[in-house]
């Protein structure tokens, strides 16, 4: 393809924003910084590998859910429904629900695109595939329905509609296909790549890259080559580091380049650290940078909650929509059939901040005692299918009001006669 081809093809209508066809080309293309922009080059930076891992790694691992409303009200686990099993244990034959989620959220948070084959069985689906961006093509043909091309493990190409395709569109919105990170953000990772290969090649010359060695005579050729050889031997590299030199027939040496503080390095290096966690949307602290993230009066705490609301939750409501919206059947839509994350998963591995959850709620009547004892897996008890709540939070329309000589009491309701008396 020629360069005008090239120019001419990203200017026309696109298919898609995924990282198949003109996507890919487009944010491989990076000669600002001399770093090619992959989603291999981008694992590879520590902080990009952190965020994502995070990320996804929390999604996959909360419980993906298929509710149906209750006819008196509230809702149950509708685990007769058949997009149970697929959601919440295995959606297909090779992978458990936690490898689906993490595979198909690593490619929207990159490519801004996650797909999956819609298997069905007449009008029941038995099985979610994912498919990678890079092989699938979206458009809109001349009908207006969605049209999806995609190529399978052996070569062939697939073409179908929203019927046997699960799209997960990323930030951004469009109908074909959300924003990918990789194209919009490749200078970011390319400088942060770029900044890690200069500390490489820094430390491996034993930060000390280039100087010049000024004689006062003219060497001759021979001369000049062994004292090449003998730099390279002797003085080359970390192992090398900090080994004296002896100069003689004036020589000295000067620094040419400067060391990593004067050059900030080490400051370039954490900014690249807390910008690709800007770009994913995670508090720095989360991936292991904590210097300087209690600015502006916000405390480790207050960051961490900030992530669960504003990225975590944002990220959540975006896969149940789409879950809902290409999966369920207006019969299961009439019958009230919900898919939610479970958000009490993130409580699983804090036992103080369960604790306190299940005793706000147990004391404000919102659940019952066999409800937060299977949610611990414990049998229930008897008499524990019935809300309780502390006795003194009555309606204000039963407390009477204060007279003189009107026994109380103490956070309750007027005594009766009898109870006066015995009062």
């Amino acid at each position: 393809m020629s360069w005008l081809s090239s120019v001419l093809g990203f200017f026309q209508p696109r298919t898609s924003d995924s990282a198949g066809g003109q996507g890919d080309a487009f944010y491989r293309a990076d000669g600002d910084l001399g770093e090619a922009v992959t989603e291999s080059s981008v694992l590879n930076l520590s902080a990009a590998w952190a965020s994502l891992n995070l990320l996804v790694g929390t999604i996959g691992s909360l419980p993906l859910m298929v509710y149906r409303d209750r006819p008196g009200g509230g809702r149950e686990v509708a685990k007769d429904h058949p997009l149970y099993r697929i959601l919440h244990q295995s959606p297909n034959a090779e992978q458990t629900t936690l490898d689906f989620l993490e595979q198909l959220n690593l490619s929207i948070e990159l490519r801004g695109n996650g797909y999956a084959e819609i298997d069905r069985i007449g009008d029941k689906i038995v099985a979610l595939t994912p498919i990678h961006p890079d092989v699938m093509t979206v458009r809109r043909p001349s009908s207006g329905d969605l049209e999806y091309r995609w190529r399978d493990g052996a070569g062939r190409y697939h073409v179908g509609g929203a019927r046997e395709i699960l799209h997960i569109r990323g930030f951004g919105g469009d109908p074909l296909g959300g924003i990918s990170t990789l194209t919009h953000a490749r200078k970011a990772f390319g400088l942060a790549a770029s900044v890690n290969r200069a500390a490489l090649r820094t430390f491996i010359n034993g930060l000390r890259p280039s100087g010049i060695l000024k004689f006062d005579k003219t060497l001759s050729p021979e001369k000049r080559d062994e004292l090449e050889k003998l730099l390279v031997e002797k003085f080359m590299g970390a192992m090398n580091a900090g080994r004296p030199m002896l100069l003689e027939a004036g020589g000295s040496w000067e620094q040419l380049t400067f060391n990593p503080e004067e050059a900030q390095m080490l400051e370039s290096r954490a900014f690249s650290v807390e910008e690709i966690a800007r770009i994913f949307g995670v508090p720095p602290h989360m991936i292991g940078h904590t210097a300087g993230n209690t600015k502006l009066g916000s405390s480790i705490a207050d960051m961490t909650e900030g992530f669960t609301k504003y990225s975590l939750r944002r990220r959540l409501r975006r896969i149940e929509l789409a879950l809902m919206k290409q999966l369920l059947s207006a019969v299961d839509i009439a019958a009230g059939i919900i898919i939610e994350f479970n958000l009490e998963g993130l409580l699983r591995g804090a036992s103080a901040a369960r604790a306190a959850f299940y005793q706000i709620m147990l004391a404000a009547g919102v659940m019952t005692i066999n409800e937060v004892r299977a949610l611990e897996n414990l049998p229930p008890v008897p008499g524990g299918d019935v809300p309780r709540m502390q006795s003194q939070n009555i309606p204000i329309t039963q407390s009477a009001p204060i007279g003189p000589g009107t026994p109380q009491r103490s956070g309750g309701p007027p005594l009766e006669e009898d109870d006066a008396e015995d009062a």
